[in-house]
């Protein structure tokens, strides 16, 4: 079945990128990840990073947040980095449920990028926690502590608190990581909801190839030591999917959502 261009597939033309990156080199020490990477984020754009284990999702997202500075190359932000305000949400595996601590105090943890790590969110921040979590649709889940949260809840809770901070880039770090069908989708569209509500700028990393191609309106695949990035509609094609996971694949749509399988091999086929 031909997979066919959606409207949605179609980006306005945009001002100079929130976040350049240009023709770097990203690593650890004197050993490159990814090399000669080239990527655009611009405002309202909802972009997916997809790759298997170890294609350099992580590396690629650390340099995008300025924790990592590329070997070779540059990455550059309009206004200079610190006008770019980041809401990161990592993997929910990261947070330590032992701690009595409650969904609406983990949101407020939000407030410390911008009143300071040692000061506690006063009246305007619990405000601000309270907004993000209704937003999220954990509101009357506030005062319950995180251990007795489901994933899907938790994953929420790390969301709203990225919220908090009023960023301009919302960044997520495999945020469907394993959920079941139902909760996957339903985080899925909570995410698609931020974005076009307010048009929110969304960077998602993940290895769910099918999830992410039914959401995002740009694509970067890491496979090999590149990149490759642009709109979907150009991005994802056989002949990237194959050379990115090495196996034959095919591309379709069912009840209107992308399908990406991998061939069936005919056993005696000559």
């Amino acid at each position: 079945m031909p997979w066919r261009r959606k409207p949605s597939d179609e980006l306005p033309t945009l001002s100079e990128p929130l976040v350049s990156v240009r023709d770097a080199d990203l690593g650890y020490g004197r050993r490159p990840v990814l090399r000669g990477v080239r990527l655009e984020i611009r405002e309202g754009e909802f972009l997916g990073i997809v790759g298997p284990n170890g294609a350099g999702k992580s590396t690629l997202l650390k340099t995008i947040l300025g924790l990592l500075r590329p070997m070779r190359g540059e990455v550059a932000c309009r206004g200079g980095r610190r006008s770019l305000r980041f809401g990161y949400v990592p993997q929910r595996e990261t947070v330590d449920t032992v701690f009595p601590v409650t969904a609406l105090e983990l949101a407020m943890t939000g407030r410390h990028a911008l009143e300071g790590p040692l000061s506690w969110p006063g009246r305007d921040g619990r405000k601000r926690a309270m907004e993000s979590l209704d937003r999220v649709g954990m509101a009357d889940r506030a005062n319950i502590l995180l251990r007795d949260l489901s994933g899907g809840q938790l994953q929420r809770v790390l969301i709203a608190r990225a919220l908090c901070l009023e960023p301009r880039v919302l960044v997520l770090d495999e945020p469907t990581n394993g959920m079941d069908l139902e909760s996957e989708h339903a985080l899925m569209e909570l995410i698609a909801a931020l974005h076009a509500q307010r048009a929110l700028t969304v960077v998602m990393v993940s290895h769910l190839l099918n999830v992410v191609v039914n959401y995002v309106r740009s694509l970067a695949l890491l496979g090999g030591p590149g990149v490759i990035s642009g709109p979907i509609s150009e991005v994802l094609t056989v002949e990237n999917l194959e050379r990115l996971y090495g196996t034959k694949v095919t591309l379709g749509e069912l009840d209107g959502r992308r399908v990406v399988l991998p061939c069936r091999e005919r056993h005696g086929a000559r």
